[in-house]
């Protein structure tokens, strides 16, 4: 899903997966500004950088609308948390992905950090996990039922990974979840696609970045669907 101009925008491109998926996702939520949060999903040097083994294409070009989200939510004093896939040196809590994938992101490594131009800002919520969900095994339900969240939008990398296993996981804990199809990206289109086809029929309202925006911004009174 990488942008460039013989494959089209990132613009572009999001009009086309929206249409392409706009017959399963009839879900549409207006976001409650006053209880929603971010979750910025592993957006670190490991899937970032072009030279390492783990890169992920789709994660550089949703940067920029990354970037736009955590500053709309940081401006309208709403929670921004951020998740880091890391393992320890010695892979005791890795298991059957040590075997799965080729090499761990490890604690405490340059690669495990978050990219610098999406760097959480003092005492905002950074949670190490050791699986694709947010949730699994971590203190994330507890850190947003303590903050009263409802509604999620989730962000990051990758789409059909760790993204969409935290989306569904969010679901089942009955959080709205709201899925920008432009700020969060995969290792190809096919794999991005496939994912938000999935989200939006079962699990989540697949939007935009600018939709968010507005819905930061824009005063209306509090939605209460579904």
């Amino acid at each position: 899903m990488e942008s460039n101009p013989r494959t089209g925008s990132l613009s572009e491109k999001t009009a086309a997966w929206l249409k392409h998926i706009e017959q399963v996702n009839r879900h549409p939520m207006t976001l409650n500004r006053g209880s929603s949060a971010l979750l910025v999903v592993d957006m670190q040097n490991f899937f970032l950088d072009p030279n390492s083994a783990a890169f992920t294409c789709g994660g550089p070009p949703i940067i920029p609308n990354v970037i736009l989200l955590i500053a709309a939510f940081r401006a309208q004093n709403r929670p921004v948390i951020y998740t880091k896939h890391v393992h320890h040196p010695s892979g005791h809590d890795a298991g059957i992905m040590a075997w799965w994938w080729k090499g761990m992101c490890l604690e405490g490594t340059p690669e495990s950090e978050i990219h610098p131009d999406l760097a959480p800002a003092a005492g905002e919520k950074v949670i190490a996990k050791h699986r694709y969900s947010a949730f699994y095994g971590t203190d994330l339900e507890i850190v947003l039922r303590g903050l009263r969240i409802t509604d999620l939008v989730i962000t990051g990398v990758m789409t059909n990974l760790c993204c969409e296993s935290t989306a569904r996981d969010a679901y089942f804990r009955d959080y709205r979840v709201f899925f920008p199809a432009d700020a969060a990206g995969s290792v190809s289109e096919e794999l991005h696609l496939a994912a938000l086809m999935g989200l939006a029929f079962g699990f989540a309202h697949v939007t935009r970045t600018a939709d968010l925006l507005r819905d930061l911004t824009e005063s209306r009174p509090a939605r209460t669907e579904p």
